[in-house]
């Protein structure tokens, strides 16, 4: 994995293996931004989720930086997805709610909210039980652009990017929301948004309020689902729903489905089979010849 961010590797740490990112030097240029990352640290130690990567620490005296997180060898979301393709419904919602619940934790964070900004398939990894855990959340911050240099594709990545991010605008926890809207789709449809177009050109049709299509059968999406993801990606950011409420959605969808999925009438093969043999004894020619006789009779 080689990208701006840095250059990901396993270490042992007291006996236990650790990822470590490597950050690079052309990222500290601004020393108040690195100063203000150093003071977080503290702050990224103490955060407990079942959903969001443990963070362990950092070295941050010494160039290059590095920041150390649990290890999870299952690999990430984007992996999974390009080997599996579409997911079954209810997979997609379980791996839904896994994110919300760890993007919530993360924006209902004291005594500020953690944003992380660069939410995507790559930045969400797989646990041994098969759950998703949100990653690199502390990263974006350290690598924010100074305020004077609009935000670029080298920097992060552009096909699940809120346009305010783009553009410059101030933004907040929806952001995240908006690349929750784009990850949900993508596991449902089996590829990334906007696949066929550069990466430089997705902010570009994000800018002009084009969101990727709904091409996969209606039945893969379960009721009220294209619904959330089309609030999740409004173009304004108020209109976007929080986490919190998106989870309380999600649970009621998930419910839903199962539920119906459950009791899903078919027809028993007991009667199938009953219904065969009449249609055949009816047709046979001792059938027709006892039916011809009793009408003679009569």
């Amino acid at each position: 994995m080689t990208k701006l961010q840095g250059t990901f590797c396993i270490a042992l740490w007291r006996g236990t293996q650790v990822a470590v990112k490597r950050v690079g030097d052309e990222v500290f240029t601004d020393e108040d931004k690195v100063r203000a990352f150093r003071d977080e640290l503290a702050l990224f130690q103490k955060i407990r989720h079942p959903n969001v990567v443990q963070f362990l620490g950092a070295v941050t005296q010494s160039s290059p930086m590095m920041i150390v997180t649990e290890y999870l060898p299952k690999g990430d979301l984007r992996a999974f997805l390009k080997r599996k393709g579409a997911l079954k419904p209810m997979t997609a919602l379980r791996f839904a709610l896994d994110i919300a619940r760890g993007m919530n934790y993360l924006h209902e964070n004291k005594p500020a909210p953690i944003i992380h900004r660069d939410l995507e398939p790559s930045n969400i990894l797989r646990d041994d039980s098969g759950h998703l855990k949100v990653a690199d959340f502390g990263v974006s911050k350290l690598l924010t652009v100074k305020e004077d240099k609009p935000l670029t594709c080298l920097d992060t990545s552009c096909r699940y990017v809120a346009p305010e991010v783009f553009k410059n605008d101030d933004y907040d926890t929806k952001v995240d929301v908006f690349s929750f809207a784009l990850i949900l789709q993508e596991m449902i449809e089996g590829y990334p948004p906007f696949s066929a177009k550069q990466d430089n050109e997705v902010p570009k049709v994000y800018a002009a309020r084009e969101r990727p299509p709904f091409k996969a059968p209606a039945k893969h999406y379960a009721h009220g689902l294209k619904e959330l993801i089309e609030e999740c990606w409004n173009e304004k950011p108020a209109k976007r729903p929080t986490f919190r409420r998106i989870i309380t959605r999600l649970e009621s969808i998930h419910n839903s489905f199962s539920h119906r999925k459950r009791w899903k009438v078919r027809p028993l093969k007991c009667f199938q089979n009953l219904e065969a043999m009449l249609k055949k004894d009816h047709s046979s020619p001792s059938s027709r010849s006892n039916s011809s006789r009793s009408t003679n009779s009569i």
